[in-house]
């Protein structure tokens, strides 16, 4: 059967992004030549900026999937968590395990912010990460396991939590104690949040 246009545009993609990613995640983007990158893909400098435009937006295009790689694991651990009280402890918990992999520190947290710029790379973290926290939170009021709050709201410091703590474990001397003490802090945190009562956050 002949392949469609569509079909072999999909298939160029997935190649360019399949040779990128190993590459960005073991040099660094700056290190990576954009001819290099399409001669392990096995297609023409054309086909790349046809497709992306440029290295630049191929790297976004090699975030954007590690992304949701990392949302789908994120889910996955949150869903199979016994209550939802502790569905935000477990997708932590499984955030800051995939920001140990090399991959996520090279490409998620040190090339990103600055090849796309912060406010892109918020944009994306966001667009992702959001969604998870947003419905552990509505579900936890749901469940009379959170007091009534204003969701979007602490949705959004939630992850900035996790981002930065992320952040921090991954520039740390000492990124076990590190992440060690981060958790206690947002365990903490998370359980004073999950407390049974109307009053004011902590």
């Amino acid at each position: 059967m002949r392949r469609t246009q569509e079909d072999r545009s999909a298939g160029t993609k997935a190649a360019l992004i399949a040779a990128a990613r190993p590459l960005f995640a073991e040099r660094g983007y700056a290190a990576v030549p954009a001819e290099e990158i399409v001669r392990a893909a096995g297609v023409t400098r054309g086909a790349l900026h046809h497709h992306y435009g440029d290295k630049q937006g191929l790297f976004r295009a090699v975030f954007e999937e590690l992304e949701r790689e990392m949302t789908a694991d994120i889910r996955e651990a949150m869903d199979a968590a016994g209550d939802v009280g502790s569905a935000l402890v477990l997708g932590l918990s499984a955030f800051l395990d995939a920001c140990e992999r090399e991959e996520v520190r090279r490409i998620g947290l040190t090339d990103a912010p600055a090849v796309l710029g912060w406010a892109t790379w918020r944009e994306i973290e966001t667009r992702h990460g959001l969604g998870l926290i947003t419905d552990a939170l509505e579900n936890a009021i749901a469940a009379g396991a959170l007091p009534p709050r204003p969701v979007g709201v602490l949705a959004q410091l939630v992850l900035s939590a996790a981002i930065e703590t992320a952040l921090l474990i991954a520039n740390s001397a000492d990124p076990a104690g590190t992440r060690a003490e981060s958790e206690s802090v947002l365990g903490a945190w998370f359980a004073g949040l999950l407390a049974q009562n109307n009053g004011p956050l902590a």
